[in-house]
């Protein structure tokens, strides 16, 4: 297996984290009291209980480098996230930076930043 980074994020409610990353194709492969673990192909998300999280305050963020972070973007605004500049969860398009560079953002029901980074090969 090759090295692996998995980001650790925080949720309210581990049931309601699974169906909202379950819309764009992610699978809980493990769950007890303390931990949950979703995956979607070469991605995974791992997740703790943070019950009182305040969602306007989290400051949890992870990058999601992908082959069609666009592909990513369409599955995410069909489930019905919202494109905004307010709330959660949200969703920003995918735009070319300055610097060349392809990235938008999903922000999740617990106000974890998402960034969505067009691989480059």
């Amino acid at each position: 297996m090759p090295d692996l980074a998995t980001p650790n994020l925080p949720s309210r409610d581990f049931e309601d984290a699974a169906r909202f990353y379950g819309q764009f194709g992610f699978e809980q492969t493990w769950r007890d009291v303390g931990w949950m673990i979703l995956k979607r192909g070469d991605l995974m998300l791992e997740f703790f209980p943070f019950p009182d999280l305040d969602p306007a305050q989290s400051s949890f963020s992870c990058c999601f480098r992908m082959d069609d972070v666009g592909a990513f973007f369409d599955a995410v605004s069909s489930a019905g996230v919202p494109e905004a500049i307010k709330g959660w969860p949200r969703v920003h398009r995918p735009k070319r930076e300055p610097w060349g560079g392809i990235i938008g953002a999903l922000i999740d029901p617990d106000g974890s930043l998402i960034r969505l980074v067009q691989a480059q090969n």
